[in-house]
Protein backbone atom coordinates (compact mmCIF):
# COMPACT_ATOMS: atom_id res chain seq x y z
CA UNK A 1 0.00 0.00 0.00
CA UNK A 2 1.49 3.38 -1.14
CA UNK A 3 -1.03 6.08 1.06
CA UNK A 4 0.18 9.66 -0.22
CA UNK A 5 1.11 11.93 2.90
CA UNK A 6 0.23 15.50 3.29
CA UNK A 7 2.74 17.77 2.66
CA UNK A 8 4.32 21.17 2.08
CA UNK A 9 4.72 22.05 -1.48
CA UNK A 10 6.44 20.02 -3.51
CA UNK A 11 9.58 21.56 -5.03
CA UNK A 12 10.20 21.31 -8.90
CA UNK A 13 12.38 18.31 -8.35
CA UNK A 14 11.04 14.68 -7.48
CA UNK A 15 10.92 13.67 -3.71
CA UNK A 16 11.34 9.94 -3.26
CA UNK A 17 9.18 8.34 0.24
CA UNK A 18 10.09 4.89 1.82
CA UNK A 19 6.51 3.74 2.29
CA UNK A 20 6.34 0.40 3.30
CA UNK A 21 9.82 -1.20 2.12
CA UNK A 22 8.67 0.49 -1.15
CA UNK A 23 10.26 3.27 -2.68
CA UNK A 24 7.30 5.52 -4.43
CA UNK A 25 8.20 8.22 -6.77
CA UNK A 26 5.98 11.45 -6.56
CA UNK A 27 6.15 13.80 -9.25
CA UNK A 28 4.78 17.30 -9.56
CA UNK A 29 1.69 17.87 -10.89
CA UNK A 30 3.47 19.95 -13.54
CA UNK A 31 5.59 17.56 -14.65
CA UNK A 32 4.40 14.40 -16.79
CA UNK A 33 4.29 10.99 -14.94
CA UNK A 34 5.29 7.57 -16.66
CA UNK A 35 4.92 4.02 -14.82
CA UNK A 36 6.26 1.34 -15.58
CA UNK A 37 3.99 -1.44 -15.37
CA UNK A 38 2.60 -3.67 -14.03
CA UNK A 39 2.65 -0.26 -11.78
CA UNK A 40 -0.82 1.51 -11.31
CA UNK A 41 -0.33 5.38 -12.45
CA UNK A 42 -2.67 7.09 -9.71
CA UNK A 43 -4.88 10.35 -10.28
CA UNK A 44 -6.14 12.73 -7.73
CA UNK A 45 -9.12 14.74 -8.52
CA UNK A 46 -10.63 17.16 -6.21
CA UNK A 47 -14.12 15.95 -7.73
CA UNK A 48 -16.33 12.57 -8.36
CA UNK A 49 -16.65 12.98 -11.81
CA UNK A 50 -12.49 13.11 -12.59
CA UNK A 51 -13.18 16.28 -14.46
CA UNK A 52 -10.25 19.01 -14.94
CA UNK A 53 -6.85 18.45 -14.14
CA UNK A 54 -5.70 15.81 -11.67
CA UNK A 55 -4.44 17.61 -8.39
CA UNK A 56 -1.74 14.85 -7.82
CA UNK A 57 -0.27 12.19 -9.83
CA UNK A 58 2.05 9.42 -8.83
CA UNK A 59 2.65 5.59 -9.04
CA UNK A 60 0.81 3.23 -7.04
CA UNK A 61 2.37 -0.56 -6.47
CA UNK A 62 -0.63 -1.97 -4.75
CA UNK A 63 -4.15 -0.26 -4.59
CA UNK A 64 -5.12 -0.66 -0.86
CA UNK A 65 -5.27 2.41 0.81
CA UNK A 66 -7.49 3.69 4.01
CA UNK A 67 -7.30 7.33 3.97
CA UNK A 68 -9.62 7.67 6.79
CA UNK A 69 -12.13 11.03 7.48
CA UNK A 70 -9.27 13.00 6.20
CA UNK A 71 -8.06 14.08 2.74
CA UNK A 72 -5.75 12.02 0.54
CA UNK A 73 -3.15 13.94 -0.23
CA UNK A 74 -2.23 18.17 0.08
CA UNK A 75 -4.80 20.47 -2.03
CA UNK A 76 -7.81 17.76 -1.99
CA UNK A 77 -11.13 17.80 0.45
CA UNK A 78 -11.39 15.32 2.49
CA UNK A 79 -15.12 14.76 1.08
CA UNK A 80 -16.35 14.64 -2.62
CA UNK A 81 -13.09 13.68 -4.04
CA UNK A 82 -11.97 10.93 -7.12
CA UNK A 83 -8.95 8.62 -7.41
CA UNK A 84 -8.35 6.89 -10.28
CA UNK A 85 -5.89 4.05 -10.80
CA UNK A 86 -4.83 2.46 -13.78
CA UNK A 87 -2.26 0.18 -15.81
CA UNK A 88 -1.86 -1.03 -19.38
CA UNK A 89 0.19 -4.68 -19.03
CA UNK A 90 1.02 -7.88 -20.88
CA UNK A 91 -1.25 -10.25 -20.09
CA UNK A 92 0.51 -13.14 -22.11
CA UNK A 93 -1.62 -15.80 -23.08
CA UNK A 94 -4.54 -14.04 -20.79
CA UNK A 95 -6.97 -16.71 -19.71
CA UNK A 96 -9.36 -16.86 -16.38
CA UNK A 97 -8.92 -14.18 -13.73
CA UNK A 98 -10.05 -12.58 -10.32
CA UNK A 99 -11.08 -9.36 -9.77
CA UNK A 100 -11.83 -8.10 -6.40
CA UNK A 101 -12.51 -4.65 -4.94
CA UNK A 102 -13.67 -3.41 -1.60
CA UNK A 103 -14.12 -0.23 0.05
CA UNK A 104 -15.94 3.13 1.15
CA UNK A 105 -17.48 5.02 -1.00
CA UNK A 106 -17.82 4.64 -4.69
CA UNK A 107 -15.35 1.47 -7.16
CA UNK A 108 -15.64 0.89 -10.32
CA UNK A 109 -13.37 -1.61 -12.18
CA UNK A 110 -12.89 -1.59 -16.03
CA UNK A 111 -11.16 -4.13 -18.28
CA UNK A 112 -10.09 -2.05 -21.80
CA UNK A 113 -12.34 1.03 -20.69
CA UNK A 114 -13.54 2.34 -23.86
CA UNK A 115 -14.80 -1.57 -25.02
CA UNK A 116 -17.87 -2.68 -25.11
CA UNK A 117 -18.67 -4.86 -21.86
CA UNK A 118 -15.54 -2.68 -20.28
CA UNK A 119 -17.57 -2.29 -16.87
CA UNK A 120 -16.16 -5.78 -15.07
CA UNK A 121 -17.07 -4.41 -10.93
CA UNK A 122 -19.50 -1.53 -10.07
CA UNK A 123 -20.24 -0.68 -6.68
CA UNK A 124 -21.12 3.12 -7.32
CA UNK A 125 -22.79 4.60 -4.29
CA UNK A 126 -22.49 6.41 -0.76
CA UNK A 127 -22.26 3.85 1.93
CA UNK A 128 -21.60 4.12 5.65
CA UNK A 129 -20.02 -0.27 5.66
CA UNK A 130 -17.81 -1.60 3.54
CA UNK A 131 -18.66 -3.29 0.02
CA UNK A 132 -16.85 -5.55 -1.66
CA UNK A 133 -17.40 -7.77 -4.71
CA UNK A 134 -14.96 -10.51 -6.89
CA UNK A 135 -16.02 -11.48 -10.12
CA UNK A 136 -14.40 -14.09 -12.50
CA UNK A 137 -13.65 -12.77 -15.94
CA UNK A 138 -11.16 -14.24 -19.20
CA UNK A 139 -8.51 -12.06 -19.79
CA UNK A 140 -7.84 -12.11 -23.81
CA UNK A 141 -3.87 -12.99 -24.96
CA UNK A 142 -1.33 -9.43 -25.09
CA UNK A 143 -1.91 -5.99 -23.76
CA UNK A 144 -4.61 -4.61 -21.48
CA UNK A 145 -5.51 -2.01 -19.85
CA UNK A 146 -7.12 -2.27 -16.13
CA UNK A 147 -9.02 1.17 -14.87
CA UNK A 148 -10.10 1.95 -11.20
CA UNK A 149 -12.28 4.38 -10.49
CA UNK A 150 -13.30 5.52 -6.61
CA UNK A 151 -14.90 8.37 -5.48
CA UNK A 152 -15.70 9.01 -1.82
CA UNK A 153 -18.59 11.19 -1.18
CA UNK A 154 -18.50 11.67 2.78
CA UNK A 155 -16.91 9.87 5.50
CA UNK A 156 -14.27 7.72 5.85
CA UNK A 157 -12.38 7.04 2.50
CA UNK A 158 -10.40 3.04 1.64
CA UNK A 159 -10.35 1.35 -1.38
CA UNK A 160 -8.89 -1.98 -2.09
CA UNK A 161 -7.99 -4.20 -5.27
CA UNK A 162 -6.20 -6.58 -6.53
CA UNK A 163 -6.31 -8.94 -9.92
CA UNK A 164 -4.91 -12.72 -10.06
CA UNK A 165 -5.05 -15.43 -11.95
CA UNK A 166 -7.18 -18.44 -11.33
CA UNK A 167 -4.94 -20.90 -11.23
CA UNK A 168 -6.70 -24.76 -11.03
CA UNK A 169 -6.43 -27.12 -13.49
CA UNK A 170 -10.21 -26.91 -14.01
CA UNK A 171 -10.55 -23.49 -14.40
CA UNK A 172 -7.71 -22.71 -16.53
CA UNK A 173 -7.43 -24.58 -19.59
CA UNK A 174 -5.37 -21.60 -21.54
CA UNK A 175 -1.96 -22.25 -22.75
CA UNK A 176 0.63 -20.15 -21.99
CA UNK A 177 2.69 -18.67 -24.79
CA UNK A 178 6.11 -20.08 -26.08
CA UNK A 179 8.73 -18.23 -24.02
CA UNK A 180 10.63 -16.07 -27.04
CA UNK A 181 14.29 -15.14 -27.72
CA UNK A 182 15.49 -18.22 -27.29
CA UNK A 183 19.06 -19.19 -28.06
CA UNK A 184 21.54 -21.63 -27.73
CA UNK A 185 25.69 -21.43 -28.00
CA UNK A 186 28.25 -24.32 -27.50
CA UNK A 187 31.45 -24.68 -26.12
CA UNK A 188 33.26 -27.29 -28.07
CA UNK A 189 36.03 -27.36 -25.31
CA UNK A 190 34.01 -28.60 -22.91
CA UNK A 191 31.30 -30.52 -24.93
CA UNK A 192 28.39 -27.96 -22.73
CA UNK A 193 25.36 -26.32 -24.36
CA UNK A 194 24.17 -23.23 -22.60
CA UNK A 195 20.39 -22.15 -23.60
CA UNK A 196 18.88 -18.97 -23.01
CA UNK A 197 15.23 -17.04 -23.62
CA UNK A 198 13.22 -13.95 -22.40
CA UNK A 199 11.10 -14.04 -19.44
CA UNK A 200 7.55 -15.24 -19.77
CA UNK A 201 4.84 -12.56 -19.33
CA UNK A 202 2.69 -15.50 -18.09
CA UNK A 203 1.24 -14.35 -14.14
CA UNK A 204 0.67 -17.59 -13.41
CA UNK A 205 3.93 -18.90 -14.70
CA UNK A 206 5.08 -21.47 -12.63
CA UNK A 207 8.26 -22.21 -14.57
CA UNK A 208 10.08 -23.86 -17.84
CA UNK A 209 10.63 -27.33 -19.24
CA UNK A 210 13.69 -27.60 -21.07
CA UNK A 211 13.76 -30.20 -23.78
CA UNK A 212 16.22 -32.06 -26.03
CA UNK A 213 15.97 -34.03 -29.16
CA UNK A 214 17.93 -36.46 -31.74
CA UNK A 215 16.11 -38.01 -34.08
CA UNK A 216 12.16 -38.17 -33.52
CA UNK A 217 12.73 -38.49 -29.73
CA UNK A 218 12.41 -35.29 -27.45
CA UNK A 219 14.06 -36.09 -23.54
CA UNK A 220 13.04 -34.10 -20.72
CA UNK A 221 15.99 -32.65 -19.29
CA UNK A 222 14.87 -30.18 -16.55
CA UNK A 223 12.06 -27.93 -15.11
CA UNK A 224 13.51 -24.33 -13.35
CA UNK A 225 12.33 -21.29 -12.99
CA UNK A 226 15.29 -19.49 -14.15
CA UNK A 227 15.91 -18.13 -18.09
CA UNK A 228 18.36 -20.59 -18.95
CA UNK A 229 19.83 -23.85 -18.62
CA UNK A 230 23.62 -25.23 -19.27
CA UNK A 231 23.24 -28.70 -20.83
CA UNK A 232 26.55 -30.89 -19.54
CA UNK A 233 25.47 -34.30 -20.83
CA UNK A 234 25.58 -34.06 -24.68
CA UNK A 235 27.67 -36.61 -26.01
CA UNK A 236 30.92 -35.54 -27.79
CA UNK A 237 30.15 -37.84 -30.92
CA UNK A 238 29.16 -35.18 -33.49
CA UNK A 239 25.32 -36.02 -33.40
CA UNK A 240 23.24 -33.00 -33.66
CA UNK A 241 20.72 -32.28 -31.37
CA UNK A 242 17.89 -29.85 -30.94
CA UNK A 243 17.00 -27.42 -27.94
CA UNK A 244 13.39 -26.07 -27.35
CA UNK A 245 11.54 -24.37 -24.25
CA UNK A 246 8.20 -24.81 -22.88
CA UNK A 247 6.72 -22.63 -20.61
CA UNK A 248 3.93 -24.20 -17.64
CA UNK A 249 1.59 -22.61 -15.24
CA UNK A 250 0.69 -23.42 -11.66
CA UNK A 251 -2.29 -25.09 -13.58
CA UNK A 252 -0.04 -27.32 -15.32
CA UNK A 253 -0.93 -26.07 -18.95
CA UNK A 254 1.87 -26.07 -21.19
CA UNK A 255 3.21 -24.10 -24.14
CA UNK A 256 4.03 -24.76 -27.24
CA UNK A 257 7.58 -25.26 -27.69
CA UNK A 258 10.07 -22.61 -28.99
CA UNK A 259 11.56 -22.78 -32.40
CA UNK A 260 14.04 -25.76 -32.80
CA UNK A 261 18.10 -24.66 -31.33
CA UNK A 262 20.52 -26.97 -33.77
CA UNK A 263 23.63 -28.04 -31.94
CA UNK A 264 26.35 -30.25 -33.71
CA UNK A 265 28.56 -31.61 -31.04
CA UNK A 266 32.62 -31.81 -31.33
CA UNK A 267 33.09 -35.36 -32.53
CA UNK A 268 35.63 -36.97 -30.26
CA UNK A 269 34.08 -40.77 -29.75
CA UNK A 270 34.94 -43.64 -31.60
CA UNK A 271 32.20 -46.13 -32.57
CA UNK A 272 32.01 -49.14 -31.72
CA UNK A 273 34.19 -52.43 -32.19
CA UNK A 274 32.81 -53.93 -34.61
CA UNK A 275 31.02 -57.91 -33.84
CA UNK A 276 29.87 -60.86 -35.54
CA UNK A 277 32.92 -61.24 -37.97
CA UNK A 278 32.92 -64.00 -40.49
CA UNK A 279 34.15 -64.94 -43.51
CA UNK A 280 32.72 -66.89 -46.57
CA UNK A 281 34.32 -67.95 -50.08
CA UNK A 282 33.54 -66.83 -53.44
CA UNK A 283 35.75 -67.37 -57.01
CA UNK A 284 36.67 -64.10 -56.45
CA UNK A 285 38.50 -64.38 -53.08
CA UNK A 286 37.81 -64.26 -49.25
CA UNK A 287 34.59 -62.94 -48.53
CA UNK A 288 34.71 -61.08 -45.03
CA UNK A 289 31.56 -59.70 -43.48
CA UNK A 290 30.60 -58.14 -39.89
CA UNK A 291 27.45 -56.74 -38.18
CA UNK A 292 26.60 -52.74 -38.88
CA UNK A 293 28.43 -50.62 -36.37
CA UNK A 294 25.97 -46.94 -35.93
CA UNK A 295 27.52 -43.81 -36.85
CA UNK A 296 30.73 -45.91 -38.97
CA UNK A 297 31.47 -44.18 -41.66
CA UNK A 298 33.56 -46.49 -42.78
CA UNK A 299 35.60 -49.16 -41.79
CA UNK A 300 39.10 -50.55 -41.60
CA UNK A 301 40.22 -53.89 -42.76
CA UNK A 302 43.09 -55.59 -41.06
CA UNK A 303 45.29 -58.91 -42.42
CA UNK A 304 48.09 -60.72 -41.16
CA UNK A 305 49.53 -64.44 -42.97
CA UNK A 306 49.22 -67.53 -41.21
CA UNK A 307 51.69 -67.78 -38.14
CA UNK A 308 52.13 -63.82 -37.57
CA UNK A 309 50.57 -61.23 -35.81
CA UNK A 310 51.76 -58.09 -38.00
CA UNK A 311 47.91 -56.69 -39.52
CA UNK A 312 48.55 -54.81 -42.64
CA UNK A 313 45.76 -52.51 -43.73
CA UNK A 314 44.17 -54.20 -46.82
CA UNK A 315 40.62 -52.50 -47.72
CA UNK A 316 38.55 -49.64 -46.22
CA UNK A 317 35.05 -50.56 -47.56
CA UNK A 318 31.78 -48.01 -46.54
CA UNK A 319 29.62 -51.20 -45.86
CA UNK A 320 30.02 -54.21 -43.59
CA UNK A 321 31.36 -56.30 -46.12
CA UNK A 322 34.87 -56.38 -47.76
CA UNK A 323 36.29 -58.95 -50.44
CA UNK A 324 39.72 -59.92 -50.05
CA UNK A 325 40.73 -60.77 -53.72
CA UNK A 326 44.70 -60.43 -53.46
CA UNK A 327 44.18 -63.66 -50.70
CA UNK A 328 46.45 -66.56 -52.34
CA UNK A 329 44.56 -69.60 -53.31
CA UNK A 330 45.17 -72.34 -50.02
CA UNK A 331 46.36 -69.17 -48.16
CA UNK A 332 45.51 -68.82 -45.24
CA UNK A 333 45.05 -65.24 -43.02
CA UNK A 334 43.70 -63.80 -39.91
CA UNK A 335 41.53 -60.80 -40.26
CA UNK A 336 40.13 -58.08 -37.99
CA UNK A 337 38.22 -54.49 -38.68
CA UNK A 338 38.03 -51.74 -36.85
CA UNK A 339 35.21 -48.81 -37.59
CA UNK A 340 35.66 -45.11 -38.51
CA UNK A 341 33.30 -42.32 -38.00
CA UNK A 342 32.91 -38.98 -40.23
CA UNK A 343 35.95 -37.35 -38.26
CA UNK A 344 38.09 -39.74 -38.42
CA UNK A 345 37.90 -41.51 -35.09
CA UNK A 346 38.64 -44.88 -34.90
CA UNK A 347 37.33 -48.04 -32.72
CA UNK A 348 39.60 -50.84 -31.35
CA UNK A 349 40.16 -53.80 -33.60
CA UNK A 350 37.67 -56.11 -33.93
CA UNK A 351 38.12 -59.98 -32.56
CA UNK A 352 40.22 -62.16 -34.91
CA UNK A 353 38.96 -64.57 -37.36
CA UNK A 354 41.21 -66.71 -40.02
CA UNK A 355 40.09 -68.72 -42.40
CA UNK A 356 41.98 -70.21 -45.82
CA UNK A 357 41.76 -69.20 -49.56
CA UNK A 358 41.06 -72.87 -51.09
CA UNK A 359 40.76 -74.03 -54.77
CA UNK A 360 37.81 -71.61 -56.07
CA UNK A 361 38.32 -73.20 -59.96
CA UNK A 362 34.78 -75.25 -60.35
CA UNK A 363 34.95 -78.67 -62.37
CA UNK A 364 34.23 -77.77 -65.81
CA UNK A 365 30.39 -78.58 -66.97
CA UNK A 366 29.37 -82.11 -67.37
CA UNK A 367 30.44 -83.65 -71.04
CA UNK A 368 28.76 -86.59 -72.87
CA UNK A 369 25.19 -86.95 -71.78
CA UNK A 370 23.28 -89.68 -73.47
CA UNK A 371 19.52 -89.71 -72.49
CA UNK A 372 17.67 -92.59 -73.26
CA UNK A 373 13.68 -92.62 -72.90
CA UNK A 374 12.32 -95.71 -70.89
CA UNK A 375 9.62 -97.38 -70.09
CA UNK A 376 10.07 -96.33 -66.19
CA UNK A 377 11.65 -93.08 -67.67
CA UNK A 378 14.90 -92.04 -68.63
CA UNK A 379 18.69 -93.75 -68.76
CA UNK A 380 21.10 -91.31 -68.56
CA UNK A 381 24.76 -91.57 -68.88
CA UNK A 382 27.75 -89.08 -69.29
CA UNK A 383 31.49 -89.16 -69.55
CA UNK A 384 33.41 -89.15 -66.27
CA UNK A 385 34.42 -85.48 -65.27
CA UNK A 386 38.01 -84.47 -65.25
CA UNK A 387 37.94 -82.60 -61.70
CA UNK A 388 41.05 -83.93 -59.68
CA UNK A 389 39.31 -82.61 -56.53
CA UNK A 390 35.30 -84.17 -58.11
CA UNK A 391 32.99 -84.29 -55.24
CA UNK A 392 29.36 -85.45 -56.41
CA UNK A 393 27.06 -85.39 -59.49
CA UNK A 394 23.37 -83.36 -59.07
CA UNK A 395 20.77 -84.75 -61.71
CA UNK A 396 18.53 -81.70 -62.96
CA UNK A 397 15.20 -81.81 -64.76
CA UNK A 398 13.09 -79.36 -65.71
CA UNK A 399 10.80 -78.70 -68.52
CA UNK A 400 10.70 -76.28 -71.58
CA UNK A 401 9.07 -72.58 -71.15
CA UNK A 402 8.86 -70.28 -74.10
CA UNK A 403 8.14 -70.79 -78.15
CA UNK A 404 9.61 -72.18 -81.04
CA UNK A 405 12.00 -69.43 -81.67
CA UNK A 406 13.90 -69.14 -77.98
CA UNK A 407 12.75 -71.77 -74.65
CA UNK A 408 14.31 -71.86 -71.41
CA UNK A 409 14.55 -74.95 -69.24
CA UNK A 410 13.14 -74.53 -65.76
CA UNK A 411 14.88 -77.27 -63.99
CA UNK A 412 14.35 -78.67 -59.99
CA UNK A 413 17.43 -81.13 -58.72
CA UNK A 414 16.40 -85.22 -58.78
CA UNK A 415 19.21 -86.80 -56.93
CA UNK A 416 22.58 -86.44 -55.71
CA UNK A 417 25.29 -89.24 -56.72
CA UNK A 418 28.67 -90.30 -55.99
CA UNK A 419 31.82 -89.11 -57.80
CA UNK A 420 32.73 -92.29 -58.63
CA UNK A 421 29.13 -92.41 -60.80
CA UNK A 422 28.12 -92.16 -64.72
CA UNK A 423 24.95 -93.16 -65.30
CA UNK A 424 21.45 -92.84 -63.55
CA UNK A 425 17.77 -94.44 -63.73
CA UNK A 426 15.52 -92.22 -63.35
CA UNK A 427 12.44 -93.40 -62.76
CA UNK A 428 9.09 -91.43 -63.70
CA UNK A 429 5.66 -91.65 -65.48
CA UNK A 430 6.13 -91.98 -68.68
CA UNK A 431 3.49 -90.34 -70.10
CA UNK A 432 4.99 -88.31 -73.35
CA UNK A 433 6.16 -85.30 -71.82
CA UNK A 434 9.26 -83.03 -73.00
CA UNK A 435 11.84 -83.07 -70.59
CA UNK A 436 15.40 -81.59 -70.56
CA UNK A 437 18.24 -82.52 -68.52
CA UNK A 438 21.99 -82.41 -67.51
CA UNK A 439 24.10 -83.21 -65.06
CA UNK A 440 26.06 -80.86 -62.34
CA UNK A 441 29.85 -81.94 -61.43
CA UNK A 442 30.44 -80.14 -57.93
CA UNK A 443 33.75 -80.23 -56.49
CA UNK A 444 35.04 -81.42 -52.99
CA UNK A 445 34.85 -76.46 -52.09
CA UNK A 446 31.56 -77.13 -53.38
CA UNK A 447 31.73 -75.58 -56.55
CA UNK A 448 30.10 -76.39 -59.95
CA UNK A 449 29.99 -75.14 -63.22
CA UNK A 450 26.38 -74.79 -63.36
CA UNK A 451 25.64 -73.29 -59.61
CA UNK A 452 29.04 -70.70 -60.26
CA UNK A 453 28.69 -69.48 -64.16
CA UNK A 454 25.69 -71.28 -65.15
CA UNK A 455 27.07 -73.40 -67.71
CA UNK A 456 25.50 -77.20 -68.30
CA UNK A 457 25.35 -79.08 -71.37
CA UNK A 458 21.40 -79.52 -71.15
CA UNK A 459 20.12 -82.61 -73.76
CA UNK A 460 15.99 -82.29 -74.27
CA UNK A 461 14.10 -85.57 -74.69
CA UNK A 462 10.29 -87.14 -75.06
CA UNK A 463 9.15 -89.57 -72.50
CA UNK A 464 7.81 -92.65 -73.48
CA UNK A 465 4.03 -93.06 -73.30
CA UNK A 466 3.04 -96.10 -71.69
CA UNK A 467 -0.37 -94.73 -70.14
CA UNK A 468 -3.41 -96.42 -70.26
CA UNK A 469 -5.63 -96.14 -73.10
CA UNK A 470 -8.64 -96.48 -70.51
CA UNK A 471 -9.21 -93.42 -68.14
CA UNK A 472 -9.84 -94.20 -64.73
CA UNK A 473 -13.56 -93.39 -63.63
CA UNK A 474 -14.57 -90.59 -60.67
CA UNK A 475 -16.66 -91.57 -57.88
CA UNK A 476 -14.53 -94.56 -56.33
CA UNK A 477 -14.88 -95.36 -52.43
CA UNK A 478 -11.59 -96.12 -52.28
CA UNK A 479 -8.12 -94.56 -52.47
CA UNK A 480 -5.20 -96.33 -53.63
CA UNK A 481 -1.22 -95.48 -53.32
CA UNK A 482 0.97 -97.35 -55.27
CA UNK A 483 4.74 -97.49 -55.21
CA UNK A 484 7.31 -99.13 -57.30
CA UNK A 485 9.55 -101.81 -55.75
CA UNK A 486 12.90 -101.49 -54.55
CA UNK A 487 13.88 -105.17 -54.20
CA UNK A 488 11.88 -108.68 -54.66
CA UNK A 489 8.61 -107.92 -52.66
CA UNK A 490 7.16 -106.46 -56.39
CA UNK A 491 4.81 -103.20 -56.02
CA UNK A 492 3.61 -102.10 -53.44
CA UNK A 493 -0.18 -101.39 -53.26
CA UNK A 494 -2.42 -99.69 -49.85
CA UNK A 495 -5.62 -98.50 -50.02
CA UNK A 496 -8.62 -97.52 -47.40
CA UNK A 497 -12.44 -97.72 -48.07
CA UNK A 498 -14.38 -94.58 -46.97
CA UNK A 499 -18.02 -96.24 -47.80
CA UNK A 500 -19.09 -95.60 -44.14
CA UNK A 501 -20.49 -98.82 -42.46
CA UNK A 502 -21.00 -100.75 -45.60
CA UNK A 503 -19.64 -103.88 -45.19
CA UNK A 504 -17.13 -105.57 -48.24
CA UNK A 505 -16.32 -109.21 -48.85
CA UNK A 506 -13.25 -108.13 -50.27
CA UNK A 507 -10.71 -106.16 -53.05
CA UNK A 508 -9.94 -106.91 -56.51
CA UNK A 509 -7.02 -105.92 -57.98
CA UNK A 510 -6.13 -105.24 -61.68
CA UNK A 511 -2.88 -104.32 -63.51
CA UNK A 512 -3.22 -102.71 -67.04
CA UNK A 513 -1.87 -105.46 -70.33
CA UNK A 514 -0.32 -103.71 -72.72
CA UNK A 515 -0.30 -106.32 -75.06
CA UNK A 516 -4.85 -106.62 -74.10
CA UNK A 517 -4.74 -102.88 -73.89
CA UNK A 518 -6.90 -103.45 -70.76
CA UNK A 519 -6.78 -103.89 -66.94
CA UNK A 520 -7.02 -107.62 -66.59
CA UNK A 521 -7.70 -108.86 -62.48
CA UNK A 522 -4.32 -110.42 -60.94
CA UNK A 523 -5.56 -110.59 -57.36
CA UNK A 524 -9.13 -110.84 -55.29
CA UNK A 525 -8.16 -110.02 -51.17
CA UNK A 526 -10.02 -110.77 -48.06
CA UNK A 527 -12.45 -108.04 -47.16
CA UNK A 528 -9.56 -107.13 -43.90
CA UNK A 529 -6.86 -106.53 -45.92
CA UNK A 530 -5.85 -103.52 -47.26
CA UNK A 531 -2.41 -103.76 -49.75
CA UNK A 532 -0.80 -106.26 -51.89
CA UNK A 533 2.45 -106.85 -53.08
CA UNK A 534 2.75 -107.37 -56.80
CA UNK A 535 5.05 -109.35 -57.56
CA UNK A 536 4.67 -110.55 -60.86
CA UNK A 537 5.23 -106.89 -62.41
CA UNK A 538 8.60 -106.65 -64.45
CA UNK A 539 10.81 -104.06 -63.59
CA UNK A 540 11.93 -101.33 -65.43
CA UNK A 541 8.71 -100.04 -66.15
CA UNK A 542 5.63 -98.28 -64.96
CA UNK A 543 2.86 -100.15 -63.94
CA UNK A 544 -1.09 -99.34 -63.22
CA UNK A 545 -3.45 -100.21 -61.09
CA UNK A 546 -6.70 -100.36 -60.27
CA UNK A 547 -8.87 -101.76 -56.93
CA UNK A 548 -12.46 -102.53 -56.46
CA UNK A 549 -14.53 -103.53 -53.71
CA UNK A 550 -16.41 -106.81 -53.67
CA UNK A 551 -20.23 -106.67 -52.37
CA UNK A 552 -22.01 -110.02 -51.36
CA UNK A 553 -23.78 -110.36 -54.30
CA UNK A 554 -20.46 -110.27 -56.40
CA UNK A 555 -20.81 -106.74 -57.81
CA UNK A 556 -18.34 -104.05 -57.64
CA UNK A 557 -17.55 -100.54 -56.91
CA UNK A 558 -16.01 -98.06 -59.16
CA UNK A 559 -12.17 -98.82 -59.35
CA UNK A 560 -9.35 -96.10 -57.91
CA UNK A 561 -6.49 -96.34 -59.57
CA UNK A 562 -2.46 -95.37 -59.57
CA UNK A 563 1.03 -96.24 -61.33
CA UNK A 564 3.51 -97.17 -59.59
CA UNK A 565 7.48 -96.70 -61.50
CA UNK A 566 10.55 -99.04 -60.79
CA UNK A 567 13.83 -99.09 -62.17
CA UNK A 568 15.58 -101.98 -63.41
Amino acid sequence: MNPARRTTALASTAVVLATAGTLLTITPASAATTCASPVFKRQFFANTGFSGTPKKTDCDSVIDQNWGTGAPASGLPKDTFGVRWTVTRDFGSGGPFTLAASGLDGIRVYLDPGTADARKIDLWKNVTTTVSKTVNVTVPKGKHTLRIDYVNWTGSAKVKFGYTPRTSATADKVKPLAPTGTSVAYDSATGKAKLTWAKNKEMDLAGYRVYRRTGDAWTSLTTTTATSYTDGTLPVTGASYYYEVRAYDKAGNESAGTADQLVTTADRTAPAVPTGLDTSLSLSGIQIEWTEVAGAASYRVYRAPKGSSSYVGIGDPTTASYLDTSAAEESTYTYRVTALDAAGNESARSAAVTTTRPDTTAPPAVTGLEVTPTGYGFSLSWDPNPAPDLGRYVVYRGELLGDDEEKVCSVHEVEWLSADTTSYEYATLPDGEEACLFVDAYDDNWWSAWKTAGEANIVTATELDVTPGVVTPEGSPLELDASGAEGDEGNLLDWNWSAGSQETTGYRVYRWNTATEAYEKIADVAGDVTSYHDTGALRGTASFYWVTTLAADGTESVPAGDYAVSTP
